[in-house]
């Protein structure tokens, strides 16, 4: 058989294009979301953290999960806690947001050691005396809510400070991130080509629109499509 496996390839490859658009319009539309509705973002995002923290609590009262690694994991979320300080603006070089990023991916990875397969078995085998090992489906949806969800949360309603219009009073208006520097003094002017979505967007926002222009950029300069940087013959 020559041609069912290429179907295959192919269906295989516009699977994961099409998933990959519903993941970016999801996103999208999300972020969009909670510009709209900042306030109840707000809420919504710290009753999340305290429910993580409290579903942690019992999953190491019942289930017996190991009290340190659960503590690093409650850590971690009140860390994502101070996150919410100045929603949903964040300063991407703040140390909590890079204490933050740092928290993820250690929570991740003691977790992922915690779960996986001990590398050597046991020389004796008794079929009455196995450990109650969780199943795929349980480990899969203790990472996805104890582990990302909050994370994943932040990521889709926070927006960098670059990103942010500035408001009267604020820090990025009068402070160092304002591009305001004295009275009657002239501002530094920044050329190049301004990005679209970029002001007032949530990180996942402008991830989106970054890769939307890039792929368009690179389109046009390949000579796929006609666009603004297309010459004409």
């Amino acid at each position: 058989m020559w041609i069912l496996p290429l179907l295959g390839y192919i269906g295989l490859l516009l699977g994961f294009l099409f998933l990959t658009l519903a993941i970016a319009s999801g996103l999208y539309y999300l972020s969009e979301l909670v510009e709209e509705h900042s306030v109840i973002a707000k809420k919504t995002l710290t009753r999340l953290i305290y429910a993580v923290m409290g579903m942690q609590v019992l999953l190491t009262i019942v289930d017996r999960l190991p009290v340190w690694l659960s503590a690093i994991s409650i850590g971690s979320h009140l860390l994502y806690l101070q996150n919410l300080r100045r929603f949903p603006w964040v300063k991407l070089t703040e140390p909590v947001f890079l204490a933050s990023c740092v928290a993820v991916l250690a929570n991740h990875y003691l977790w992922f050691r915690h779960f996986s397969p001990p590398s050597t078995p046991p020389m004796r085998y008794n079929y009455y005396d196995q450990p109650a090992t969780p199943s795929f489906t349980e480990i899969a949806s203790f990472f996805g809510l104890q582990v990302w969800l909050v994370p994943f949360s932040l990521f889709v309603s926070l927006s960098a400070g670059e990103n942010v219009l500035p408001s009267m009073g604020s820090e990025y208006a009068t402070g160092a991130g304002s591009s305001f520097t004295s009275a009657g003094a002239i501002p530094e002017v920044r050329t190049g080509r301004k990005r679209a979505g970029t002001q007032n967007a949530g990180m996942a926002k402008a991830a989106v629109n970054g890769v939307r222009e890039w792929v368009g950029e690179t389109g046009e300069l390949m000579g796929f499509w006609r666009g603004e940087r297309t010459r004409p013959l």
